[in-house]
């Protein structure tokens, strides 16, 4: 008989690394997206293709890789920069769904043409909260009484303008979408994105008492790794630039923040990750009353991770596993959450958390690109066209009974992403150099790609043309080898070991040489810092089909 279609609720939080109780984080109080996962299915090595929200938020909508949409910054529409690429919620709208957008879903601005990609992937205009508009101006309460850009900002939300912030605003427009969907007979596929926990950390401040200071800690390596070549690492220029921050005088670039403001940050970060999980609870108790679950599968994740002092960085920006891992859920009904109380509201401030055991946990690798095809599959829709066996364009899925569409024909084991960087030196002074977190197109000189196997995590920073999109293997700038098993932490490079050095010498050469098979069996990671570094990989993606790419 025919497959019955699920309507699809896909949540995405903005900067969230594994710090979730369900991920076996220690200090994060996540009930609600625990209680999901407890419930799904939780894949605890999955990795974003660039940790940089435009970018890899693109390349995860259109299941293509950073050099495939050449969109390595913010500042280009891949439907004219590079192709017209079917996006995961179009698929769905040409599929009959009824497709939404509240929040950060796809990057907004350029990048999605100023319109969230509507009308190609909506069907009705993407909804952003009106308070967003403040998130940048001076907003945080200091303690002369005076308003400043902070990076730590909880407040009284009573006193913010309208009495409230931009993901309460997202929840309450995501209820009322569902709420208007519950008599209509087309499925529909809801996407929300919450801007939390990306900074500033403007959150309300009852959440801070989760945290008590006297009970946080440091990062367990806050050390710039041993041997780290210049242009891998992260100045975190734009947590520099917040008032609060930029008193504390740190020195560029490899200055260290006093402890007790590390601790500081770090409560703020996992306080806005519990103000996020509990409007995430509020929007799955909402489909529950709405008699929406039995029918819904819920998919949630977040576009990078974010470096918490690990390395001497806070920020994302970087190919360490703090900033590329992300979280990865997936929740199908399977038909007995009829009368069962499936995902009932856990109020983190008034309840205690206890915790909550996941339900089927997936240990293998697997990619942000993964996602479009399974949820396709898994909501009963055909698995978008498969790509050509062989070829060095293009990278395919077909369904595997494992849950997570991959080839049939090979192993995934790794993981790949990208970094880019402008190529210079750092200066000597204190003052923060513009851009050095994220280079525009037209400056990044080196490109970092960076293959996360289960056994080591390998970078190489090459030579990039921007104006070309190629990248010359020969021009090697530098390069990172960490070993999984005596390293876990990524902070010992060993890339100048001769022996391993040795054995690696093929890779560069594999990079460009390889069949789709090797595509399919690693995962790879764009990274973009300052001192640009870029790798070329050819586009591995085809359009899904002609009648889908040519909307007009």
């Amino acid at each position: 008989g025919e497959v019955e279609r699920k309507n699809v609720l896909f949540i995405m939080a903005d900067d969230l690394r594994t710090s979730l109780g369900c991920y076996g984080d220690p200090v994060a109080k996540s009930p609600n997206i625990d209680q999901l996962a407890s419930r799904g299915q939780v894949f605890l090595n999955a990795f974003a293709q660039q940790a940089v929200c435009g970018p890899s938020r693109v390349s995860m909508l259109t299941s293509r890789r950073p050099d495939t949409t050449r969109l390595y910054d913010f500042n280009s529409y891949w439907r004219v920069h590079s192709g017209n690429y079917t996006t995961l919620p179009q698929y769905f709208k040409s599929q009959g769904y009824f497709t939404m957008s509240v929040g950060k879903v796809f990057h907004p601005g350029i990048a999605s043409n100023n319109t969230d990609d509507y009308p190609y992937s909506w069907s009705i205009p993407a909804y952003h909260p009106p308070s967003f508009t403040y998130e940048k101006k001076k907003m945080c309460k200091g303690k002369d009484g005076k308003l400043h850009v902070n990076l730590l900002c909880a407040v009284n939300v009573s006193e913010q303008p309208g009495g409230t912030l931009p993901d309460l605003e997202s929840t309450e427009e995501a209820v009322r979408l569902l709420k208007s969907r519950v008599n209509d007979d087309d499925p529909f596929f809801l996407a929300v994105g919450f801007h939390k926990p990306h900074i500033p950390f403007r959150i309300p401040q009852d959440y801070l008492t989760l945290y008590p200071l006297d009970q946080m800690t440091l990062a367990s390596d806050p050390d710039v790794p041993e041997r780290l070549p210049t242009v891998a690492y992260n100045p975190w220029t734009d947590v520099r630039k917040r008032e609060d921050v930029e008193k504390l005088n740190i020195s560029f670039p490899y200055g260290s923040i006093p402890k007790d403001f590390q601790l500081r940050i770090r409560q703020h970060y996992y306080a806005a990750v519990s103000y996020m999980d509990a409007q995430v609870g509020r929007l799955l108790s909402a489909l529950e009353e709405l008699g929406l679950a039995d029918n819904t599968m819920v998919v949630f994740t977040s576009d990078h991770g974010w470096s918490l002092g690990e390395h001497g960085e806070w920020a994302k920006y970087s190919n360490f596993d703090v900033a590329t891992r992300v979280p990865l859920i997936f929740f199908v009904p399977d038909g007995n959450e009829a009368g069962t109380s499936t995902f009932p509201f856990i109020d983190v401030l008034r309840e205690s958390v206890h915790s909550i055991k996941s339900g089927k946990v997936r240990s293998r690798l697997v990619e942000l690109v993964d996602v479009f095809p399974t949820v396709s599959y898994l909501a009963g829709l055909e698995v978008p066209v498969q790509c050509p066996d062989i070829s060095f364009q293009v990278s395919g899925y077909e369904h595997q009974p494992m849950f997570l569409i991959t080839r049939t024909n090979c192993n995934r084991s790794a993981a790949l992403t990208w970094l880019p960087a402008k190529q210079m030196i750092f200066p000597s002074a204190s003052k923060t150099s513009e851009n050095s977190d994220l280079p525009d197109l037209k400056d990044i000189k080196i490109m970092g790609y960076s293959l996360r196997t289960w056994d080591y995590r390998y970078t190489l920073w090459l030579g990039f043309n921007p104006k070309t999109f190629q990248v010359n293997v020969s021009d090697v700038h530098a390069g990172e080898l960490y070993m999984s098993a005596d390293d876990p932490g990524q902070d010992k490079n060993i890339f100048n070991n001769f022996d391993y050095r040795r054995h690696f010498t093929c890779i560069p050469c594999q990079f460009h040489t390889c069949s789709d098979h090797f595509h399919s069996s690693f995962h790879f990671i764009y990274f973009s810092s300052y001192l640009v570094s870029v790798f070329f990989f050819p586009p591995l993606y085809e359009p899904l089909s002609d009648h889908l790419l040519n909307d007009s």
